[in-house]
């Protein structure tokens, strides 16, 4: 082994140690009963607090990889652990970046205006693609309408939403 190929392999290590321990603290906040097991239904939102954004069948897949034989309705950190660590070190579930997003909103801004109406994303946001459930569109209404115009200017939504890689 080469100085250059430990100086590689303690720099995964420590890469790794890093993602094992956001991995456990993240898991650690839904982790009522402090006994490393949480409600399968907060699976979603832990891992989108780690930088990672699976589209519901996607959640669904890994969901299936960490339940138990017999579903029991919660997750045990010794199974998500594993599973969650070689997501992030393949970089899987990579958010959309800025500049897309952006294009994505001009492109249902017909009107060019720099915002959308609240009713108008409600109708993009439940009638195409993969429609969000009634609790994301409230949860994205509540950070993205001004509810002085009704309105969502969506190059500020966009920056307050950006995931940082870091």
């Amino acid at each position: 082994m080469t100085f250059t190929s430990r100086i590689d392999e303690k720099d995964k290590i420590g890469t790794v140690t890093l993602k094992l321990t956001k991995i456990t603290e993240a898991f650690e906040v839904f982790d009522h009963e402090c006994n490393k097991t949480v409600d399968v239904r907060e699976i979603g939102t832990i891992i989108r607090s780690l930088g990672c954004c699976p589209n519901e069948a996607d959640l669904h897949d890994m969901l299936a990889e960490v339940e138990e034989e017999e579903p029991t309705g919660f997750i045990r950190l010794e199974k998500f652990l594993p599973m969650m660590t070689r997501v992030l070190m393949e970089r899987r579930y990579r958010p959309i970046p800025e500049d897309v997003l952006l294009r994505a909103f001009e492109v249902l801004d017909q009107n060019k205006s720099g915002h959308l109406t609240k009713d108008d994303l409600v109708k993009y946001m439940t009638e195409e693609g993969e429609p969000f459930t009634q609790e994301e569109m409230e949860e994205m209404l509540s950070a993205a309408v001004d509810p002085e115009t009704n309105t969502v200017r969506y190059k500020d939504y966009i920056s307050m939403m950006v995931v940082d890689e870091n």
